[in-house]
């Protein structure tokens, strides 16, 4: 997609995340399949059913703002996240170390995704598309809330005991 406006630019990171949100979507069953904390396996289900609202919001979006259009491509830098939790599962047993990997790396992603969201909400404030500055900004606290219980399931028990294992 050739960027030529900041408006091109928005059109280009909101296709980026909804192709990032739809990708993650269907890690994030596997993650809850491969963690072995109920807390972590709860918070990786949460998280898909956050993940299809945010899917969705991107579509009531699309609705509120005329002229709105998403171009078909695909978001590299989630497929390379989404391959590096695959990694992840991979070399390590189900148990604690796995599961403070898993954090690891679904963190990666949260940030990824807080820097995509912050993005899109200051360019949808300037360039005036409120309807979308406000849905984005919805998911964007999402975002930092999921990386904050993240952080606390970390910092709780899994590292912890990751660390006599």
């Amino acid at each position: 997609m050739q960027i030529n406006t900041l408006n091109d630019l928005f059109i280009h990171g909101l296709s980026d995340i909804y192709s990032a949100e739809k990708q993650l979507a269907r890690a994030l069953a596997k993650l809850a399949r491969e963690a072995s904390t109920t807390e972590l396996v709860q918070a990786f289900k949460q998280h898909m059913e956050e993940t299809q609202g945010q899917i969705e919001r991107i579509d009531q979006l699309l609705e509120a703002e005329s002229g709105l259009k998403l171009k078909r491509m695909k978001c590299h830098a989630m497929e390379g996240l989404v391959e590096e939790a695959e990694e992840v599962i991979e070399s390590t047993e189900k148990g604690t170390i796995r599961d403070a990997a898993l954090i690891a790396a679904a963190q990666k992603v949260e940030h990824y995704e807080i820097a995509s969201y912050g993005t899109l909400c200051t360019l949808a404030d300037q360039l005036g598309y409120k309807k979308a500055k406000t849905l984005l900004a919805q998911t964007l606290e999402e975002e930092k809330t999921t990386d904050n219980l993240l952080t606390k399931i970390a910092t709780s028990k899994i590292n912890s005991k990751a660390e006599v294992e």
